[in-house]
């Protein structure tokens, strides 16, 4: 009999830390920002995972305190948020965390190199390409590997598209020179085209980029 009293509390007192948890992980998951699946970058996953891991300890473990449990949680949702912020503030910072975007495909060629960096190998490349309704590669004008791993595929045009449309020239505040030189223009340009819509300084721009019918659109930072 009080074995069996004994193993209903246990019960009880798994079912009380379980909906604790549970709605203590909704309100950390809910700081660190709202993200899809697809889109987590590596230090995204690794804490997600670490997290995960440590919640089920804390159920599990009915003799671990609730701050001994829940304080390995806090500290890593901090540094997830302190991190997310930074590579906010940060263009060196996102990249070292999130990754840059690498160009696999260019004008229907292949790059090798790239892949073989990336650990692409070709039967992945050839079934997402299928997968965007594109027969072969050399009907691919660009295709790139995104820091979340989603490969972007563009399709060869029967006109020539002007590449500058889709091309953001500025970003968070920051010229993107490649861009630039890739849409056959320079800083002056750039500066002179702000300058035409009211702004003195690429700081205060948020977005920038070429729309297709040839007009500069541009988005300001909030004060």
């Amino acid at each position: 009999m009080k074995q069996r009293w004994m193993d209903s509390v246990e019960i009880w007192t798994v079912v009380l830390r379980t909906i604790v948890v549970y709605f203590f992980l909704l309100i950390v998951l809910r700081l660190m920002g709202k993200r899809e699946i697809g889109e987590l970058s590596v230090l995204d996953f690794v804490i997600s995972i670490m997290i995960a891991e440590l919640a089920v300890v804390s159920v599990e473990d009915t003799d671990v305190s609730y701050v001994r449990a829940f304080t390995p949680i806090l500290v890593l949702s901090l540094l997830q948020i302190v991190l997310a912020w930074w590579s906010l503030k940060s263009d060196r910072m996102r990249h070292i965390l999130d990754g840059r975007p690498t160009v696999l495909i260019r004008e229907g060629k292949i790059d090798e190199k790239a892949m073989k960096k990336q650990r692409y190998n070709f039967d992945d490349l050839l079934m997402q390409i299928r997968q965007k309704d594109i027969k072969d590669v050399s009907d691919v004008e660009f295709a790139i590997l995104e820091p979340s791993g989603e490969l972007s595929v563009f399709e060869k045009k029967e006109e020539a598209e002007d590449l500058s449309y889709p091309l953001p020239f500025i970003i968070d505040g920051h010229i993107q020179w490649d861009h630039l030189e890739k849409a056959g223009k320079d800083e002056m340009w750039l500066r002179r085209e702000l300058r035409k819509g009211g702004i003195d300084y690429v700081k205060k721009v948020s977005y920038c980029a070429m729309q297709e019918n040839g007009v500069l659109y541009i988005d300001e930072k909030d004060d």
